[in-house]
């Protein structure tokens, strides 16, 4: 993957400017986990940082955001499509052989081109903050954005899918009255059906519901347990393997082509995505803080 990290942390100024400006309009138009479930991974983990990770997060950012990570966790979606990036667009997922339900990283990720592999080493590059290292090879900013939205993607079940349908992208299907398919099921449409029937679609309380099962609430006493990780490398790894188990047993299970999908498998599937939007703000807060912060743990094996 060396040669494609040269290319893409050579940052020009022309791109810099066109990120800084763009931020507000960027959002709107995202694609991924959605942009609602991107945005609250990286509000959960903002919300959650120490005061190292905090004061780098506003320093790479471009001013004009006020250290807000969420105007820009959705950046890596929309560059995806454009000349300079268009080499990312396999590191949003992993595909995994149909039916295996397991994942195997030499297998899924050759030359390290899956989100695993691309959280791996944006985590690498992100270590060099702490040197203050003026290596032109890094643009840490950039890094910082993919690492954020990546976070997000390895938690989206379908992310880690089958290789012939795509991760459901190619499983037509209805969701309630409309058309849709399996993978922008999980990717959004379960999570603005939760807005629209139970949060007056507003993406604020859905947060604070989220955030309220995880200090007070059904997820608090397995928080610990989420935040694990005595090798910042190696835990996508099982990230991954937590969503290629879940996309078996919930995400494909009972879903055939041209199905309806409505109360019943909403019903079911709501509190899994809601868990791992919880589980990526958690992990991504806990990567942030031991790059960031003066936490040595995970940090001495990943460097």
């Amino acid at each position: 993957m060396a040669g494609h990290v040269g290319r893409l942390l050579r940052w020009s100024s022309f791109a810099f400017v066109m990120l800084a400006g763009m931020a507000a309009i960027l959002v709107p138009g995202a694609l991924g986990w959605s942009k609602e479930g991107h945005i609250m991974t990286c509000r959960i983990a903002q919300n959650l940082l120490g005061p190292e990770a905090a004061h780098a997060v506003e320093h790479l950012l471009p001013h004009n955001l006020n250290g807000d990570l969420s105007a820009l966790c959705t950046w890596p979606d929309q560059v995806r499509h454009w000349y300079k990036y268009r080499w990312t667009s396999s590191l949003h997922f992993i595909d995994t052989p149909d039916e295996a339900c397991n994942f195997d990283y030499s297998r899924d990720c050759v030359k390290d081109l899956c989100v695993a592999g691309a959280i791996q080493n944006f985590t690498s590059q992100l270590l060099h903050y702490r040197e203050g290292t003026t290596d032109r090879r890094y643009n840490l900013t950039e890094a910082l954005l993919f690492l954020s939205h990546f976070m997000g993607d390895i938690h989206q079940p379908l992310h880690v899918g089958f290789t012939s349908d795509e991760g459901g992208n190619t499983i037509e299907l209805r969701w309630f009255r409309h058309k849709s398919n399996l993978h922008h099921v999980w990717d959004r449409e379960i999570i603005l059906t939760a807005l629209k029937d139970f949060y007056e679609n507003d993406m604020d309380l859905l947060q604070e519901s989220i955030e309220g099962n995880l200090t007070d609430g059904i997820w608090l006493d397995d928080v610990s347990s989420w935040k694990d990780c005595n090798d910042l490398l190696s835990c996508p790894n099982k990230y991954a393997v937590e969503s290629i188990n879940l996309a078996c047993k919930w995400g494909y299970k009972g879903v055939k082509e041209g199905a309806t999908l409505a109360d019943d498998y909403f019903n079911s599937r709501m509190p899994i995505v809601m868990k791992r939007i919880a589980q990526g703000g958690i992990r991504l807060a806990m990567f942030l803080n031991q790059i960031f912060g003066d936490s040595e743990e995970g940090i001495a094996s990943a460097t």
